[in-house]
């Protein structure tokens, strides 16, 4: 139960504001409390909320691929004629089962209200299962999607590891993964998956190093697609720590809304808990 862990606060107030020292309203536009100041400008240009910053797919060809997260624009746009049901007014956001985007928290959760409640969202584990979802489906269709890396990297590892991923490379090939030897104890990479992005290169080589290493090398790396998608999708993920704008936050939800299985992340974790309205009116003894 999501509401077992809240308690209602049961005590005296811990925090007794003090009454302002004197309010007119009189003035039109004038704030009524002592000592207030309208902010700065500048202090209001909030990073992460101001500025579209949705990661850009690169690919080496002179041009980007689409980003990774629509725009909010594009969004409305496409839902522009659509109407909730019983309604007259295009749909509103807070319509969609994931409803709209109002903050971020600690940077890694998204809160959003819906018509009867509110959404919080792990980014992380959201994006990961549509990553996940997004390469599975690319991979069915081989057709996958690969960017080539600016200059090759080299990763070092234990040579057994590294003869065991260099082994693997015609399949790792079909999933957007081009590496091949390089002499003893490393391999060279010179593409990677393109719904990646800007990946870490030497933690996703020793990841997929790792499951081969703990599934053995007998089933080929299809029969253990799962946990090879999972593992570059993870890395390929949007990560907790990054603060998200509400275009992207917003997006997420709609991608979300649109995914098979994305309430779960790769690990089987969920990726969103919902409250309705009914149970915070219970936290707070309304009913």
């Amino acid at each position: 139960d999501a509401l077992s862990g809240f308690r209602p606060h049961t005590g005296e107030a811990l925090y007794n504001p003090a009454a302002p020292q004197s309010f007119s309203n009189a003035a039109p536009g004038w704030n009524g409390w002592q000592g207030w100041s309208q902010p700065a400008a500048a202090a209001q240009n909030l990073p992460g909320l101001n500025e579209r910053s949705a990661r850009v797919e690169h690919t080496w060809s002179g041009e980007a691929a689409a980003p990774s997260f629509r725009t909010l624009s594009e969004i409305q746009a496409e839902h522009a004629g659509q109407i909730a049901p019983g309604a007259s007014a295009p749909l509103d956001l807070i319509d969609y089962p994931l409803g709209a985007a109002r903050a971020q928290l600690h940077a890694n959760y998204i809160v959003a209200q819906t018509r009867d409640g509110l959404v919080i969202v792990d980014q992380h584990a959201a994006h990961e299962r549509l990553v996940y979802e997004r390469m599975k489906a690319q991979m069915a269709d081989g057709a996958v999607t690969r960017q080539a890396l600016l200059t090759p990297e080299v990763v070092e590892m234990d040579p057994a590891e590294a003869e065991r991923v260099a082994a693997k490379a015609d399949e790792l090939a079909e999933m957007g993964l081009i590496v091949e030897a390089f002499g003893a104890g490393a391999v060279l990479v010179r593409e990677t998956p393109a719904l990646l992005g800007d990946t870490d290169v030497q933690g996703l080589i020793r990841d997929i190093a790792d499951d081969l290493s703990e599934h053995g090398a007998a089933l080929s790396l299809k029969e253990r697609m799962a946990e090879v998608c999972g593992t570059m999708a993870c890395h390929g993920s949007v990560r907790s720590g990054r603060v998200l704008s509400a275009p992207e936050m917003n997006a997420l939800l709609r991608q979300m809304e649109a995914t098979p299985h994305s309430g779960q992340c790769n690990h089987g974790r969920p990726t969103y808990v919902e409250l309705k309205l009914h149970d915070l009116e219970k936290l707070f003894g309304r009913r």
